[in-house]
């Protein structure tokens, strides 16, 4: 087939393509089986799922749309959102918390309902960190629960962050599925071979979709288009994120005693990350970019958009 060869033997499922190729298409749902059962402890929560339409709209024409990476329905109506965050946003956690109300909203029926719920599992695999407590503790799963007596107040709705910058353990080092998993999630595009330690059946399937060569030209080209939105839109963070930086640790260091310091560093972080956001929302208007997915990389609203 005439196409130009990538340095790479297999997707990068850090790109759109990528992950929609291993975890949102029918023939490949046992992998997306397999990965969430491992996120819950061994606690097999899917046995089967349905995938959903990922573009839901709230009941008003003034609900924003949300849009996931893969949204899907188990055997036992369990809604169940994964998404690939690749940037960190101002407002992470008030979206998360946002996209659960839709799950939860369609469940509502007309005429006698008792208001009993199926549970909602939001799934985060953050490429970025949010926890800087914990260099090594990577792996977040919150509930609702009762602040006196720390008991879980409802368990049918569930968040999962998983931090991945903070996962480093080499293939000699990993145990249990869920570490197997992380594992190539961390580091799939740089392979240039399965590792010994990867030898189940699940793994094996992965890493024949995860295979380049194996792509009709179709898919390689969408692959190819999406690779080089992803490597564009990463080189925009990274710009930024440098600048913002950079603003913050002077804004910091201007102040002399170490009390001072530290309040100095943290309010040039924080200044530093709104500027980040604009910078990374200019740049990618400038692209023209859809809104939507600008408010998806920055966090900026729609209006602070509008106003660039």
């Amino acid at each position: 087939m005439d196409r130009r060869e990538l340095s790479d033997r297999y997707v990068n499922p850090y790109t759109d393509f990528g992950f929609k190729k291993l975890f949102g298409t029918e023939i490949n749902k046992d992998l997306l089986i397999s990965f969430i059962n491992s996120l819950l402890h061994g606690k097999e929560v899917v046995k089967d799922l349905t995938y959903l339409n990922t573009e839901h709209l709230g009941t008003g024409e003034a609900d924003r749309k949300a849009v996931f990476d893969v949204y899907c329905e188990n055997e036992k109506g369990e809604k169940i959102l994964v998404e690939m965050q690749r940037g960190e946003q101002q407002f992470f956690k008030d979206r998360s918390l946002y996209y659960a109300t839709f799950p939860i909203r369609e469940q509502g029926q007309k005429g006698e309902w008792d208001y009993r719920l199926k549970a909602v599992y939001v799934i985060g695999i953050l490429n970025f960190t949010f926890d800087e407590q914990s260099d090594d503790f990577y792996h977040h799963e919150v509930k609702l629960m009762d602040t006196r007596s720390k008991e879980v107040f409802y368990d049918k709705l569930t968040f999962i962050y998983l931090e991945m910058p903070k996962f480093n353990k080499s293939e000699e080092e990993l145990n249990g599925m869920f570490e197997k998993w992380l594992f190539v999630l961390r580091n799939l595009s740089r392979l240039m071979e399965r590792p010994k330690a990867l030898q189940e059946r699940i793994f094996t399937k992965l890493f024949e979709a995860a295979e380049i060569a194996k792509f009709t030209k179709t898919e390689y080209d969408s692959y190819e288009e999406s690779l080089k939105t992803y490597r564009d839109w990463k080189n925009t963070i990274d710009t930024a994120e440098l600048k913002g930086e950079k603003k913050g640790f002077k804004k910091g260091e201007k102040i002399g005693i170490e009390k001072g310091r530290k309040e100095g560093l943290e309010k040039g972080r924080k200044e530093g990350a709104k500027e980040k956001a604009i910078e990374i929302a200019k740049q990618l208007k400038a692209e023209s970019v859809p809104v939507g997915i600008i408010i998806k990389c920055s966090g900026l609203s729609e209006e602070e958009i509008n106003s660039l």
